[in-house]
C-alpha cells in the first residue's frame, strides 16, 4: 500500500472513534476484505500522518494497536508489514512436534501402558463399529455427557450433564466461544501473558484483545475493573491455574474478587482450566464462584496426552450450552465418536485418573531437576506443572537466547509469543514434557544453566 485508500480518509472524517483505534480497525477491515494481504508494506509513519492530517504520535499509536491485535509486524529500518489473517504452518512429514510445545511428560511405567492398551482393546472389542462411524448429535451422547460431568465435578461441583458438551479439543471450544460471545471489533480481556492460540483466533475473528497486567498471583483484578469501566469488554478469557506461560495460580481471594467484578459488569468468563487437573489442590474454580456467567473448559491434552483430542465444556445454563453447540457444529461438525468413546471408557475404568496421577508424579520429579540446576536463578514454577518461566537478565536479547539453545537441541519459547500488550518481558517458557526422557531433560537443564552462568553475546544475554 503506497498511498492511503480514499475510504480511510472518509471514515476518519466521519467516525467518532479515537483515530488511533480506527487506524487499526481499517487495517483489519482491509485484511478481511483482501485489499491488504500478507507481507504488504504499510506507509511510513510520517507519510501516513501527513496524508491523514494527523499527528505523528496518533499514527504511531494506531500502528501499535494494530501490532497488539496481531495484524502487522514492524522491523527496524524496514517498516511495517501486514501479517495476514492467519499464520502459515509448514506441513510435517509425520514426525513429532518441537519440544517447545507444552506437552505432558510421558510416564515410563510399563504397567500403566499395559492398562491403557487393555482399556482401548476392550472398548473396541465390545463396541459396534457402525455406531462409531455414523454422524452423531453434537455435544456427545447423554451417557458421554454424564461421564464428562462426573470428571468435571471435583472442580465444578454443581455440574449437570445438560450443561456439558463433548468437543474436539479445548482450542475448538475457545474458537466457538469467540464467535458466539464477541462481535467483530469487540474487546476480549486476556492476561498480558496468555495462551498464543488466543492471539491467532483474535486475528481470524477480527476481535481486539486487551491485555490485563499479571503478577505472581495471576491477573490483576483492579486493572480488569478499569477496563470494564472504559472499554465494555464482551468477555474475559483467563487461565487461573498454572497460567501458561508464567505458572501463576490465582489464590481464592483473587478469584473471588475477579468473579465479583465480572458479575457486576456482566462480563462472561471463559475459564480455560487445561492445567487444573494437575495440582494436588486448587482454589475454587471461577465456575463455582460465578456459575451464571462462566464457561468452564477442560480437556485431556495436558493431563493425559495431546493426541486425545477431547474437551469438556460446562456452560452457565442448558440454553447456553445449546447455543454453543450450534457454534461448535458450524465449525467442527462434531467431535470424533471414536475419540469421544475412548475418553469416556478411560474415565469410567479409572485409566484417565491413573494417567493423570502418573503425569503429576513425573512432573514433580522433573521440577526437582529444575530446582537442582536452576535453584539459584529467579524462575517461576509449580511442583506439579511441566513447564517453568525463566526471566533473563535485564537487557537480554530473548530471541538470540532462544535461538542459541535451539541450535543446541533445546527448544524454548520467547515471551513475545505470549504477550498481548506489546510489552513482553525478557523471559522464556521452558517445557519439561513430551518425548523427553529424564536423562534428556537433565541434559537440557544443564545446558540452560551453563548458558545463564556463562553469558556471551552469542547467547543473547546481557553482560
Amino acid at each position: 500500500m503506497k498511498t492511503v485508500p480514499r475510504h480511510w480518509l472518509s471514515q476518519l472524517e466521519t467516525s467518532d472513534q479515537p483515530a488511533y483505534v480506527l487506524i487499526a480497525d481499517l487495517i483489519a477491515e482491509d485484511v478481511r476484505s483482501g485489499r491488504l494481504t500478507a507481507r504488504d508494506r504499510l506507509p511510513p509513519l510520517r507519510q501516513l500522518a501527513d496524508e491523514l492530517n494527523l499527528n505523528y504520535t496518533t499514527v504511531a499509536r494506531g500502528y501499535g494497536e494494530a501490532r497488539k491485535r496481531g495484524l502487522i509486524d514492524a522491523h527496524a529500518g524496514m517498516g511495517s508489514f501486514v501479517r495476514g489473517s492467519a499464520p502459515a504452518l509448514p506441513l510435517r512429514g509425520g514426525g513429532g512436534a518441537e519440544m517447545s510445545m507444552n506437552m505432558p511428560p510421558e510416564p515410563d511405567d510399563p504397567a500403566l501402558q499395559a492398562r491403557l492398551r487393555a482399556s482401548v482393546t476392550q472398548l473396541f472389542a465390545q463396541t459396534d463399529w457402525h455406531d462409531l462411524l455414523r454422524y452423531q448429535d453434537f455435544g456427545g451422547t447423554l451417557h458421554e455427557r454424564e461421564v464428562a460431568a462426573t470428571w468435571l465435578r471435583p472442580h465444578v461441583p454443581d455440574c449437570r450433564a445438560e450443561q456439558v458438551l463433548v468437543a474436539p479439543g479445548i482450542h475448538s471450544v475457545l474458537a466457538a466461544l469467540m464467535s458466539e460471545l464477541v462481535s467483530p471489533g469487540g474487546v476480549v480481556c486476556v492476561e498480558s501473558l496468555a495462551y498464543p492460540g488466543m492471539k491467532a483466533m483474535a486475528v481470524q475473528f477480527g476481535v481486539r484483545l486487551h491485555g490485563i497486567p499479571v503478577d505472581e498471583d495471576g491477573l490483576i483484578v483492579d486493572a480488569f475493573e478499569d477496563v470494564c469501566k472504559t472499554l465494555q469488554p464482551q468477555a474475559l478469557y483467563c487461565n487461573p491455574t498454572l497460567l501458561n506461560p508464567t505458572t501463576a495460580t490465582m489464590p481464592r481471594a483473587r478469584r473471588e474478587a475477579l468473579a465479583d467484578v465480572a458479575l457486576r459488569y456482566s462480563v462472561p468468563l471463559i475459564e480455560d482450566d487445561a492445567y487444573g487437573m494437575l495440582p494436588r489442590s486448587v482454589p475454587a474454580s471461577l465456575a463455582t464462584l460465578a456459575p451464571e456467567i462462566t464457561y468452564y473448559v477442560s480437556g485431556f491434552s495436558k493431563c493425559f496426552g495431546a493426541g486425545l483430542r477431547t474437551a469438556y465444556v460446562r456452560a452457565p445454563t442448558e440454553r447456553q450450552a445449546q447455543r454453543l453447540a450450534g457454534a461448535l457444529r458450524a465449525s467442527t461438525v462434531m467431535a470424533s465418536p471414536i475419540t469421544s468413546a475412548m475418553a469416556t471408557r478411560l474415565v469410567l475404568d479409572g485409566t484417565a485418573e491413573a494417567m493423570r496421577v502418573g503425569i503429576q508424579q513425573e512432573s514433580m520429579v522433573r521440577q526437582a531437576m529444575v530446582e537442582r540446576h536452576l535453584g539459584h536463578h529467579a524462575y517461576q514454577a509449580q511442583p506439579e506443572g511441566f513447564h517453568f518461566w525463566l526471566p533473563l537478565p535485564k537487557g537480554s536479547n530473548v530471541a538470540e537466547f532462544a535461538a542459541y539453545l535451539r541450535t543446541n537441541g533445546v527448544g524454548v519459547v520467547g515471551s513475545a509469543a505470549f504477550s498481548t500488550d506489546s510489552n513482553p518481558p525478557d523471559a522464556v517458557r521452558v517445557c519439561l514434557g513430551g518425548p523427553l526422557d529424564r536423562n534428556q531433560c537433565e541434559q537440557a537443564l544443564r545446558l540452560i544453566a551453563h548458558t545463564l552462568e556463562h553469558p556471551t553475546r552469542t547467547h543473547g544475554l546481557a553482560l
